[in-house]
């Protein structure tokens, strides 16, 4: 039986999702909650690994167990178990077939900026405060040349060959749509829609982003530093806590 599960977490405690004991991760967790829960051992699978520090609300988790379940009772138990870090948004019985990672047509991230004089205590765990002066039209320019199909060498850390590869795996990925959004009060958010990312893309392009809002780069800048593949090009990482796993489509 394969159950699919949407899942939501404050990342600000946890060092990524993938398993790294004995480092606390949210695939570590929901590992060890559901074994515990249906007294089976559970290896779960996600729709995206998210990095040390950054947060989801519609992460998808798929894994297969022996028994039946009872879906409520399972989200119930996990929910109790998590402390309110680690939600359980939604249980269900899926084909076979499905897989969390290989199955997914897309994902969606945000990201969320505090652009104030001075930082908002509340929002210090799941915004990155810059207080310079952004230019929103500067920002959205910069957005276009990031749009289709590109090798994003120079926004991705780069990553070592496979065992026996030669070379390293392809950074080329597909941008469906990359935007800002003015929400007022100070907050602005970017989101980016792709069917694959890899490691630090949406950091490293946030990162360079803001410093077009900020004046210091323009959307050419942007598009010579893609076109180019310099992962020394790139200056500004934004940190992980504004990062946010929003959707995922299948």
């Amino acid at each position: 039986m394969k159950v699919r599960l949407l899942v939501a977490y404050d990342g600000s405690e946890f060092h990524g999702f993938a398993r790294n004991d004995p480092h606390p991760t949210v695939g570590g967790f929901l590992e060890e909650q559901i074994s515990r829960v249906l007294r089976e051992p559970i290896s779960v699978t996600c729709a995206g690994r998210t990095d040390r520090g950054v947060h989801a609300w519609g992460q998808v988790v798929s894994f297969e167990v022996d028994s039946p379940i009872d879906a409520p009772r399972l989200a119930r138990s996990l929910n109790s178990m998590g402390g309110g870090s680690v939600v359980i948004r939604d249980v269900a019985l899926v084909d076979d077939s499905f897989d969390a990672r290989f199955s997914a047509e897309w994902r969606r991230y945000r990201y969320t900026v505090v652009h104030r004089d001075v930082p908002d205590p509340f929002l210090r765990h799941t915004a990155w405060w810059v207080p310079e002066r952004l230019s929103l039209d500067a920002l959205r320019q910069a957005c276009i040349p990031l749009i289709g199909t590109h090798d994003f060498a120079a926004f991705c850390r780069r990553p070592k060959p496979a065992p026996g590869a030669e070379t390293a795996p392809s950074l080329v990925r597909h941008v469906l749509a990359a935007d800002w959004t003015d929400l007022g009060d100070g907050l602005l958010r970017f989101e980016i829609r792709a069917t694959a990312f890899c490691h630090q893309m949406v950091r490293s392009i946030v990162g360079t982003l803001v410093e077009a809002g900020r004046g210091r780069l323009t959307a050419a800048d942007v598009e010579s530093i893609l076109s180019r593949g310099d992962r020394a090009a790139v200056h500004s990482i934004a940190p992980p806590h504004g990062l946010c796993l929003w959707d995922v489509g299948y």
